[in-house]
């Protein structure tokens, strides 16, 4: 497995990702009809940028099956997902020791995210703390639950 910085040929394969993931993981932990609202739609120029400039992706037998989003001014870490069919694998894990090494690498203090319900055990288990339930406004207009966290980076 590579993982690498992403362009933007890479971000409809990333949205695919996103959209599957979301669809696999999150049932069950919110409403349907929430899901098709965050999952409906094409590709925005606004997502094709966010990816070129932010995001890096797991490249397996030259198929991009993770990606994961880092803004290096912020440390705001988002998109971080795999591919339903290679989940298990451990790509999720090396994704989020990749990103870490990019923060680091850029002087960073700490990583911070708003986690989904779903996720906040896999980011716990990644060093990330953070119990309380808030709201994530979505660009798609949507109210989610989520968990605000935060890791803070050993220099």
């Amino acid at each position: 497995m590579l993982i690498r910085k992403a362009h933007s040929g890479d971000a409809q394969r990333v949205f695919d990702i996103r959209n599957q993931a979301i669809n696999h993981q999150c049932v069950g932990h919110y409403p349907e009809a929430d899901l098709a609202v965050w999952t409906r739609g094409e590709l925005s120029d606004y997502f094709i940028e966010v990816v070129a400039n932010t995001g890096h992706v797991a490249v397996i037998d030259n198929q991009v099956t993770a990606s994961g989003l880092l803004d290096l001014e912020t440390g705001q870490v988002d998109a971080v997902f795999v591919d339903p069919a290679c989940m298990g694998r451990g790509i999720g894990r090396r994704m989020m020791d990749y990103l870490e090494q990019q923060a680091l690498q850029a002087g960073l203090s700490h990583l911070i995210l708003d986690s989904t319900l779903n996720a906040a055990d896999f980011y716990r288990r990644c060093g990330f703390v953070g119990e309380r339930i808030a709201q994530y406004q979505s660009p798609r207009g949507l109210t989610l639950a989520c968990v605000p966290m935060i890791k803070h980076l050993a220099r």
